[in-house]
């Protein structure tokens, strides 16, 4: 199997997280004690034990997704369940891409966290210095959907799946836009529960931060392919690494055209690390031929 490593982005985390990978994988508790270390606050209580509005902060579910997601990778390669070699392929939703660099040795565990804390805890100031909001769009294409960004001076933030974007911009305008396609007859549109707007032109002040944090960091080619979500082709070289990741922040995530680069590439099996399954169900709203495992708890593992 050419298999490819799926990463959850943002909105996928859980109360519990990563709880059993720690009281039963000493490679995976190992991740997390790091991870309190470097932070310099305890991301294992508030993965494990919440509360949910902290750990819905940007600022927090961002590290602990990534470090939930290497602790599950990990607990696999500690039990001898990945196969031999370098898995062929990863890719991560949004801050999932992180996680995708590390899995594949652009940065270290360490190096990964610190990027993913500052990128978090930028966004949130961005969120807090703006008012934005973001909303689904289920059952239409993608023509239909920038033609009403366009007319609502609104942005296409996530193509998830055919039939599955999220829209994003300031919130009346959001608003205005989510009340006129119910008018036009779309067949679902919904707001999101969300703290601003993410992937937009309103995420800038994190974006232009992020860019001077990372021209600091020292990346490397990735030892196996990576797909990024600006533009759902393979990013190899360092300088475009850092390019995409600053540019993914403000740009659309091509979710649907990474899975298909993956699987054009070669891709013949695709284990998600993370919680919930929301790339799993992705996939399938994709294709349904796709092979996903999901991996969540320690439990998980056996299936490998």
């Amino acid at each position: 199997m050419a298999l490819a490593l799926l990463f959850a982005g943002q909105g996928a985390q859980k109360i519990g997280m990563g709880r059993t990978l720690c009281e039963q994988s000493p490679a995976a508790r190992a991740l997390y004690d790091e991870a309190n270390t470097v932070l310099g606050w305890d991301l294992s209580k508030v993965s494990f034990e919440g509360p949910e509005a902290d750990l819905a902060q940007t600022k927090i579910c961002q590290p602990a997704l990534y470090v939930h997601g290497l602790a599950l990778l990990a607990a696999l390669r500690e039990q001898g369940k990945v196969p031999a070699g370098e898995p062929n392929f990863a890719l991560g939703l949004s801050l999932g891409e992180v996680t995708a660099l590390t899995a594949a040795g652009a940065f270290d565990f360490v190096t990964g966290l610190r990027i993913v804390a500052e990128r978090g805890r930028l966004m949130q100031l961005a969120c807090e210095q703006t008012s934005g909001g973001m909303a689904a769009i289920i059952g239409e294409e993608r023509a239909k959907v920038y033609e009403l960004c366009g007319e609502f001076d609104i942005e296409a933030a996530n193509f998830n799946s055919p039939g599955q974007i999220i829209v994003s911009g300031e919130k009346p305008k959001v608003a205005a836009a989510v009340a006129a396609a119910k008018e036009r007859g779309f067949k679902k549109i919904m707001p999101l529960n969300v703290a601003g707007a993410y992937h937009s032109r309103l995420m800038e002040p994190a974006r232009a931060a992020f860019a001077a944090y990372l021209e600091k960091i020292p990346l490397a080619a990735p030892r196996f392919t990576v797909f990024t979500n600006t533009t759902g082709r393979a990013v190899a070289q360092p300088d475009e690494i850092r390019a995409a990741l600053v540019k993914q922040i403000v740009s659309s995530v091509l979710w649907e055209d990474c899975m298909r680069s993956a699987v054009a590439a070669g891709a013949t099996g695709f284990w998600e690390l993370g919680p919930g399954g929301v790339l799993a169900g992705l996939a399938r709203r994709t294709e349904k031929t796709w092979v996903v495992k999901s991996f969540s708890e320690f439990a998980d593992l056996a299936a490998a």
